[in-house]
């Protein structure tokens, strides 16, 4: 009943929603599922089956040797495509980050090798060498108005040919087999004991993540997973966890040059989704002119994604020169380009800009670096990697395209 003297009576507010059962917790899950949030399944389903069809067609797929290798060939394109997943947030496309990390490895050889610079400073100036042309490639587009599909075209030719110059007449420069780079990237690994700690403090801060922000949304009356939910996949995590680092640890153990990868990825995974940078950039990449008319530098964003995509292009082919020992005419071409938007887009990154999946570089290069490594083993010949890459390429695409038609049709 209404008081006069304070106006009409205000209901007691709603306690949150809580699915409580694991049969109502798995009625949400397929309900999400229908209207187009279909998160990680994909991906997880995908490198389930590669690992059952690489190991049944050769048993040394899942032997801890090659599991290490493994580790260390898909460091360098994991960086890599953290880069480009930030340029597809925005619904672009960068074509020369194989240039650029092609260059930065030229630049860091020469400078090292050649001139004789310390390691690290050598490292910083190829770094900043790509941070340079991203900032460059980025106003062209931002400021100008060139299509970024033809800037960063145009790019990939001037980098190769400015890569070819750095280069000169040796064409392939050799890092010193004892040097600290080449110790670092081939011969350096995280301690067992380190490892484990690691192993386990993963599943734990996910545990407490999970579990705040279970709270703030009990606390904001909105609906929240049960409380065994999080538990469960924290025990989950950190039995598998162990398991791959007591499988790893049966060979040379867990390559720094991974940890370093999977450290970017998760940084640039929190710079996403918990920095007013990170919205901005979910915003230009949803609606542009809803972001502008927001407030949002739209231009500024923009020439810094393309300015971080190729600092990370140029890390990563720092990382891959350091591991092969060398840098040449054909460092950074290939299949680099191509592998680095095959990882992004199957981990999860929509081309139409504005989503992406948690940790998609990561997940990208797992699949790109097993199917790789699985017909490296079969002894297959490069047509037939291609193809099977296109095809994982095309079904990603394919179930984003779904994806975004249901999410559309269900108004999300």
């Amino acid at each position: 009943m209404a008081d006069p003297a304070t106006g009409p009576a205000v209901p007691p507010p709603t306690p949150a929603t809580e699915i409580g059962s694991p049969k109502e917790a798995v009625g949400g899950w397929l309900q999400t599922l229908r209207t187009g949030d279909i998160g990680s399944l994909p991906i997880i389903i995908g490198l389930v089956l590669i690992v059952i069809v690489f190991q049944s067609l050769n048993p040394t797929f899942l032997n801890a040797f090659n599991l290490v290798n493994l580790c260390l060939q898909i460091a360098a394109l994991g960086i890599m495509a953290t880069g480009i997943t930030l340029v597809l947030m925005l619904g672009e496309i960068d074509l020369s980050i194989g240039s650029v990390s092609g260059l930065a490895a030229a630049v860091l050889l020469v400078t090292h090798v050649d001139h004789g610079l310390a390691p690290l400073l050598a490292v910083l100036i190829a770094v900043l060498v790509g941070t340079l042309v991203g900032t460059l490639q980025g106003s062209i587009f931002a400021r100008v108005g060139v299509p970024s599909f033809i800037v960063t075209l145009a790019g990939l030719l001037i980098w190769q040919g400015v890569q070819l110059r750095v280069l000169g007449e040796q064409g392939t420069i050799n890092l010193p087999p004892a040097g600290t780079l080449v110790r670092w990237a081939q011969f350096s690994f995280v301690p067992r004991w380190l490892a484990i700690a690691l192993a386990v403090l993963v599943p734990v801060l996910y545990l407490v993540f999970s579990l705040l922000t279970r709270h703030r949304r009990a606390s904001a009356e909105l609906p929240v997973t049960p409380l065994w939910l999080p538990i469960a996949v924290a025990v989950i995590l950190l039995v598998l966890l162990q398991l791959i680092v007591a499988k790893l640890y049966l060979d040379r153990g867990v390559p720094w040059t991974f940890v370093f990868m999977v450290l970017i990825v998760v940084f640039f995974d929190w710079l996403l989704r918990r920095t007013a940078y990170g919205r901005k950039i979910f915003a230009v990449g949803g609606n542009i002119e809803a972001a502008r008319r927001a407030g949002i530098n739209v231009d500024a964003i923009r020439i810094s994604v393309f300015a971080l995509c190729s600092t990370l292009a140029a890390v990563s082919g720092v990382v891959a020169a350091m591991r092969l020992g060398f840098a040449n005419q054909q460092s950074g071409g290939g299949e680099t380009l191509i592998n680095a938007i095959a990882a992004a887009v199957i981990g999860g990154t929509s081309l139409f800009g504005g989503r992406t999946r948690r940790y998609a570089p990561l997940l990208g290069a797992l699949v790109i670096g097993a199917i790789a490594n699985g017909l490296e083993l079969l002894s297959l010949s490069s047509d037939v990697r291609l193809i099977v890459t296109g095809t994982v390429l095309l079904a990603a695409v394919v179930i984003d395209a779904l994806v975004q038609r249901s999410r559309t049709s269900h108004g999300r």
